[in-house]
């Protein structure tokens, strides 16, 4: 997994690098959809999708970092949205049911 796939200007794309840059974009995307979302309801909203990018996020990277570059600076840095973004998960869906019929 860390044999280069690519060279593209100079920088040598590895598939855990792959890995890794999938984890950013889910993890800055997330402010997208959270923008998008308080747009269109004209107030602050996080739409449980954001979470879920978050989660998937911080796991894509946390893969990265362990065994991709085993840096434990990347990990830690990781590990800790990860467990904030299930707890905040969670409680959405605890406390967001979803609308009852009649």
């Amino acid at each position: 997994m860390n044999e280069p796939i690519l060279h593209l200007a100079g920088v040598v794309i590895t598939p855990w690098k792959l890995i890794g840059y999938t984890g950013v974009l889910l993890f800055a995307g997330r402010w997208g959809v959270q923008v998008l979302a308080s747009r269109a309801s004209q107030r602050p909203v996080l739409p449980r999708l954001f979470w879920y990018m978050s989660i998937l996020g911080s796991l894509l990277l946390l893969l990265y970092f362990i065994f991709g570059k085993n840096d434990s600076v990347g990990i830690l840095s990781n590990l800790f949205p990860l467990f904030i973004a299930c707890y905040n998960l969670a409680l959405d869906l605890k406390h967001r049911s979803p609308p009852t019929a009649g």
